[in-house]
């Protein structure tokens, strides 16, 4: 009987599947091409050994159940991002609404064996309540705390051409003087679909509570 997956055992396995050597790989220079069969990889392993939920295309979030909600994403060191559905505004200050296992590859090609060799540098375990983008989270952190108004929260967003209407954007500035955000770390850039970078994640140098390091080659 499978055991049942949980988060914790999901940090283990992510060390566990640290090292990858492929031959499909070799020469292969397309970024998304070598996520999609590492994701594709790592799910059918998850799968074979857990009792777990594996998402479609349709969920947009690879593990969906309930008491995991993780979306997996695998980038290369050299340009650390990616993209996600967009929902709404909302998610770069209050967070995507779900956790995110990052793979940051190095990839080095072996022209002798004709294998791709992945060295993953870092693996990172992000809790939803941290996947809001930093400078915008940080700014009004800081605004709620210096005293002010829903014109000026607004102003503020508008200004960073927040993706929302007038009455969003006062919605937005009512629910952040009430509920103040959770200071986000992802860089997360206006786009048809959002644009997540991970630099500051990835080259962290501090313990941040709802962010763990399963591996970390990439800060050192």
């Amino acid at each position: 009987m499978k055991e049942k997956l949980t988060i914790a055992k999901l940090k283990a396995f992510c060390i566990a599947e640290s090292k990858i050597q492929n031959k499909f790989l070799f020469g292969v220079t397309d970024g998304k091409a070598v996520g999609t069969h590492i994701e594709h990889k790592f799910q059918e392993q998850l799968n074979s050994k857990y009792k777990t939920t594996i998402g479609s295309s349709a969920s947009g979030i690879d593990l969906p159940s309930k008491d995991i909600l993780t979306d997996i994403k695998v980038t290369s060191i050299k340009q650390p991002q990616s993209s996600c559905p967009f929902k709404d505004a909302k998610q770069k200050i209050f967070g995507l609404g779900y956790n995110l296992l990052i793979f940051v590859y190095d990839k080095i090609d072996d022209p002798k064996t004709r294998t791709a060799k992945l060295d993953f540098v870092s693996c990172l375990f992000i809790s939803k309540e941290r996947t809001a983008d930093y400078t915008t989270t940080y700014r009004l952190r800081e605004m709620v705390k210096d005293k002010a108004n829903i014109e000026d929260i607004v102003a503020y967003l508008s200004d960073k051409n927040i993706p929302a209407d007038e009455i969003t954007l006062n919605q937005l500035a009512k629910q952040i003087l009430k509920t103040p955000p959770v200071q986000g770390y992802l860089t997360i850039s206006n786009a048809l679909q959002w644009r997540l970078q991970y630099q500051r994640v990835v080259t962290l140098d501090k313990n941040v509570q709802g962010i763990s390091k399963v591996i970390d080659k990439a800060s050192k």
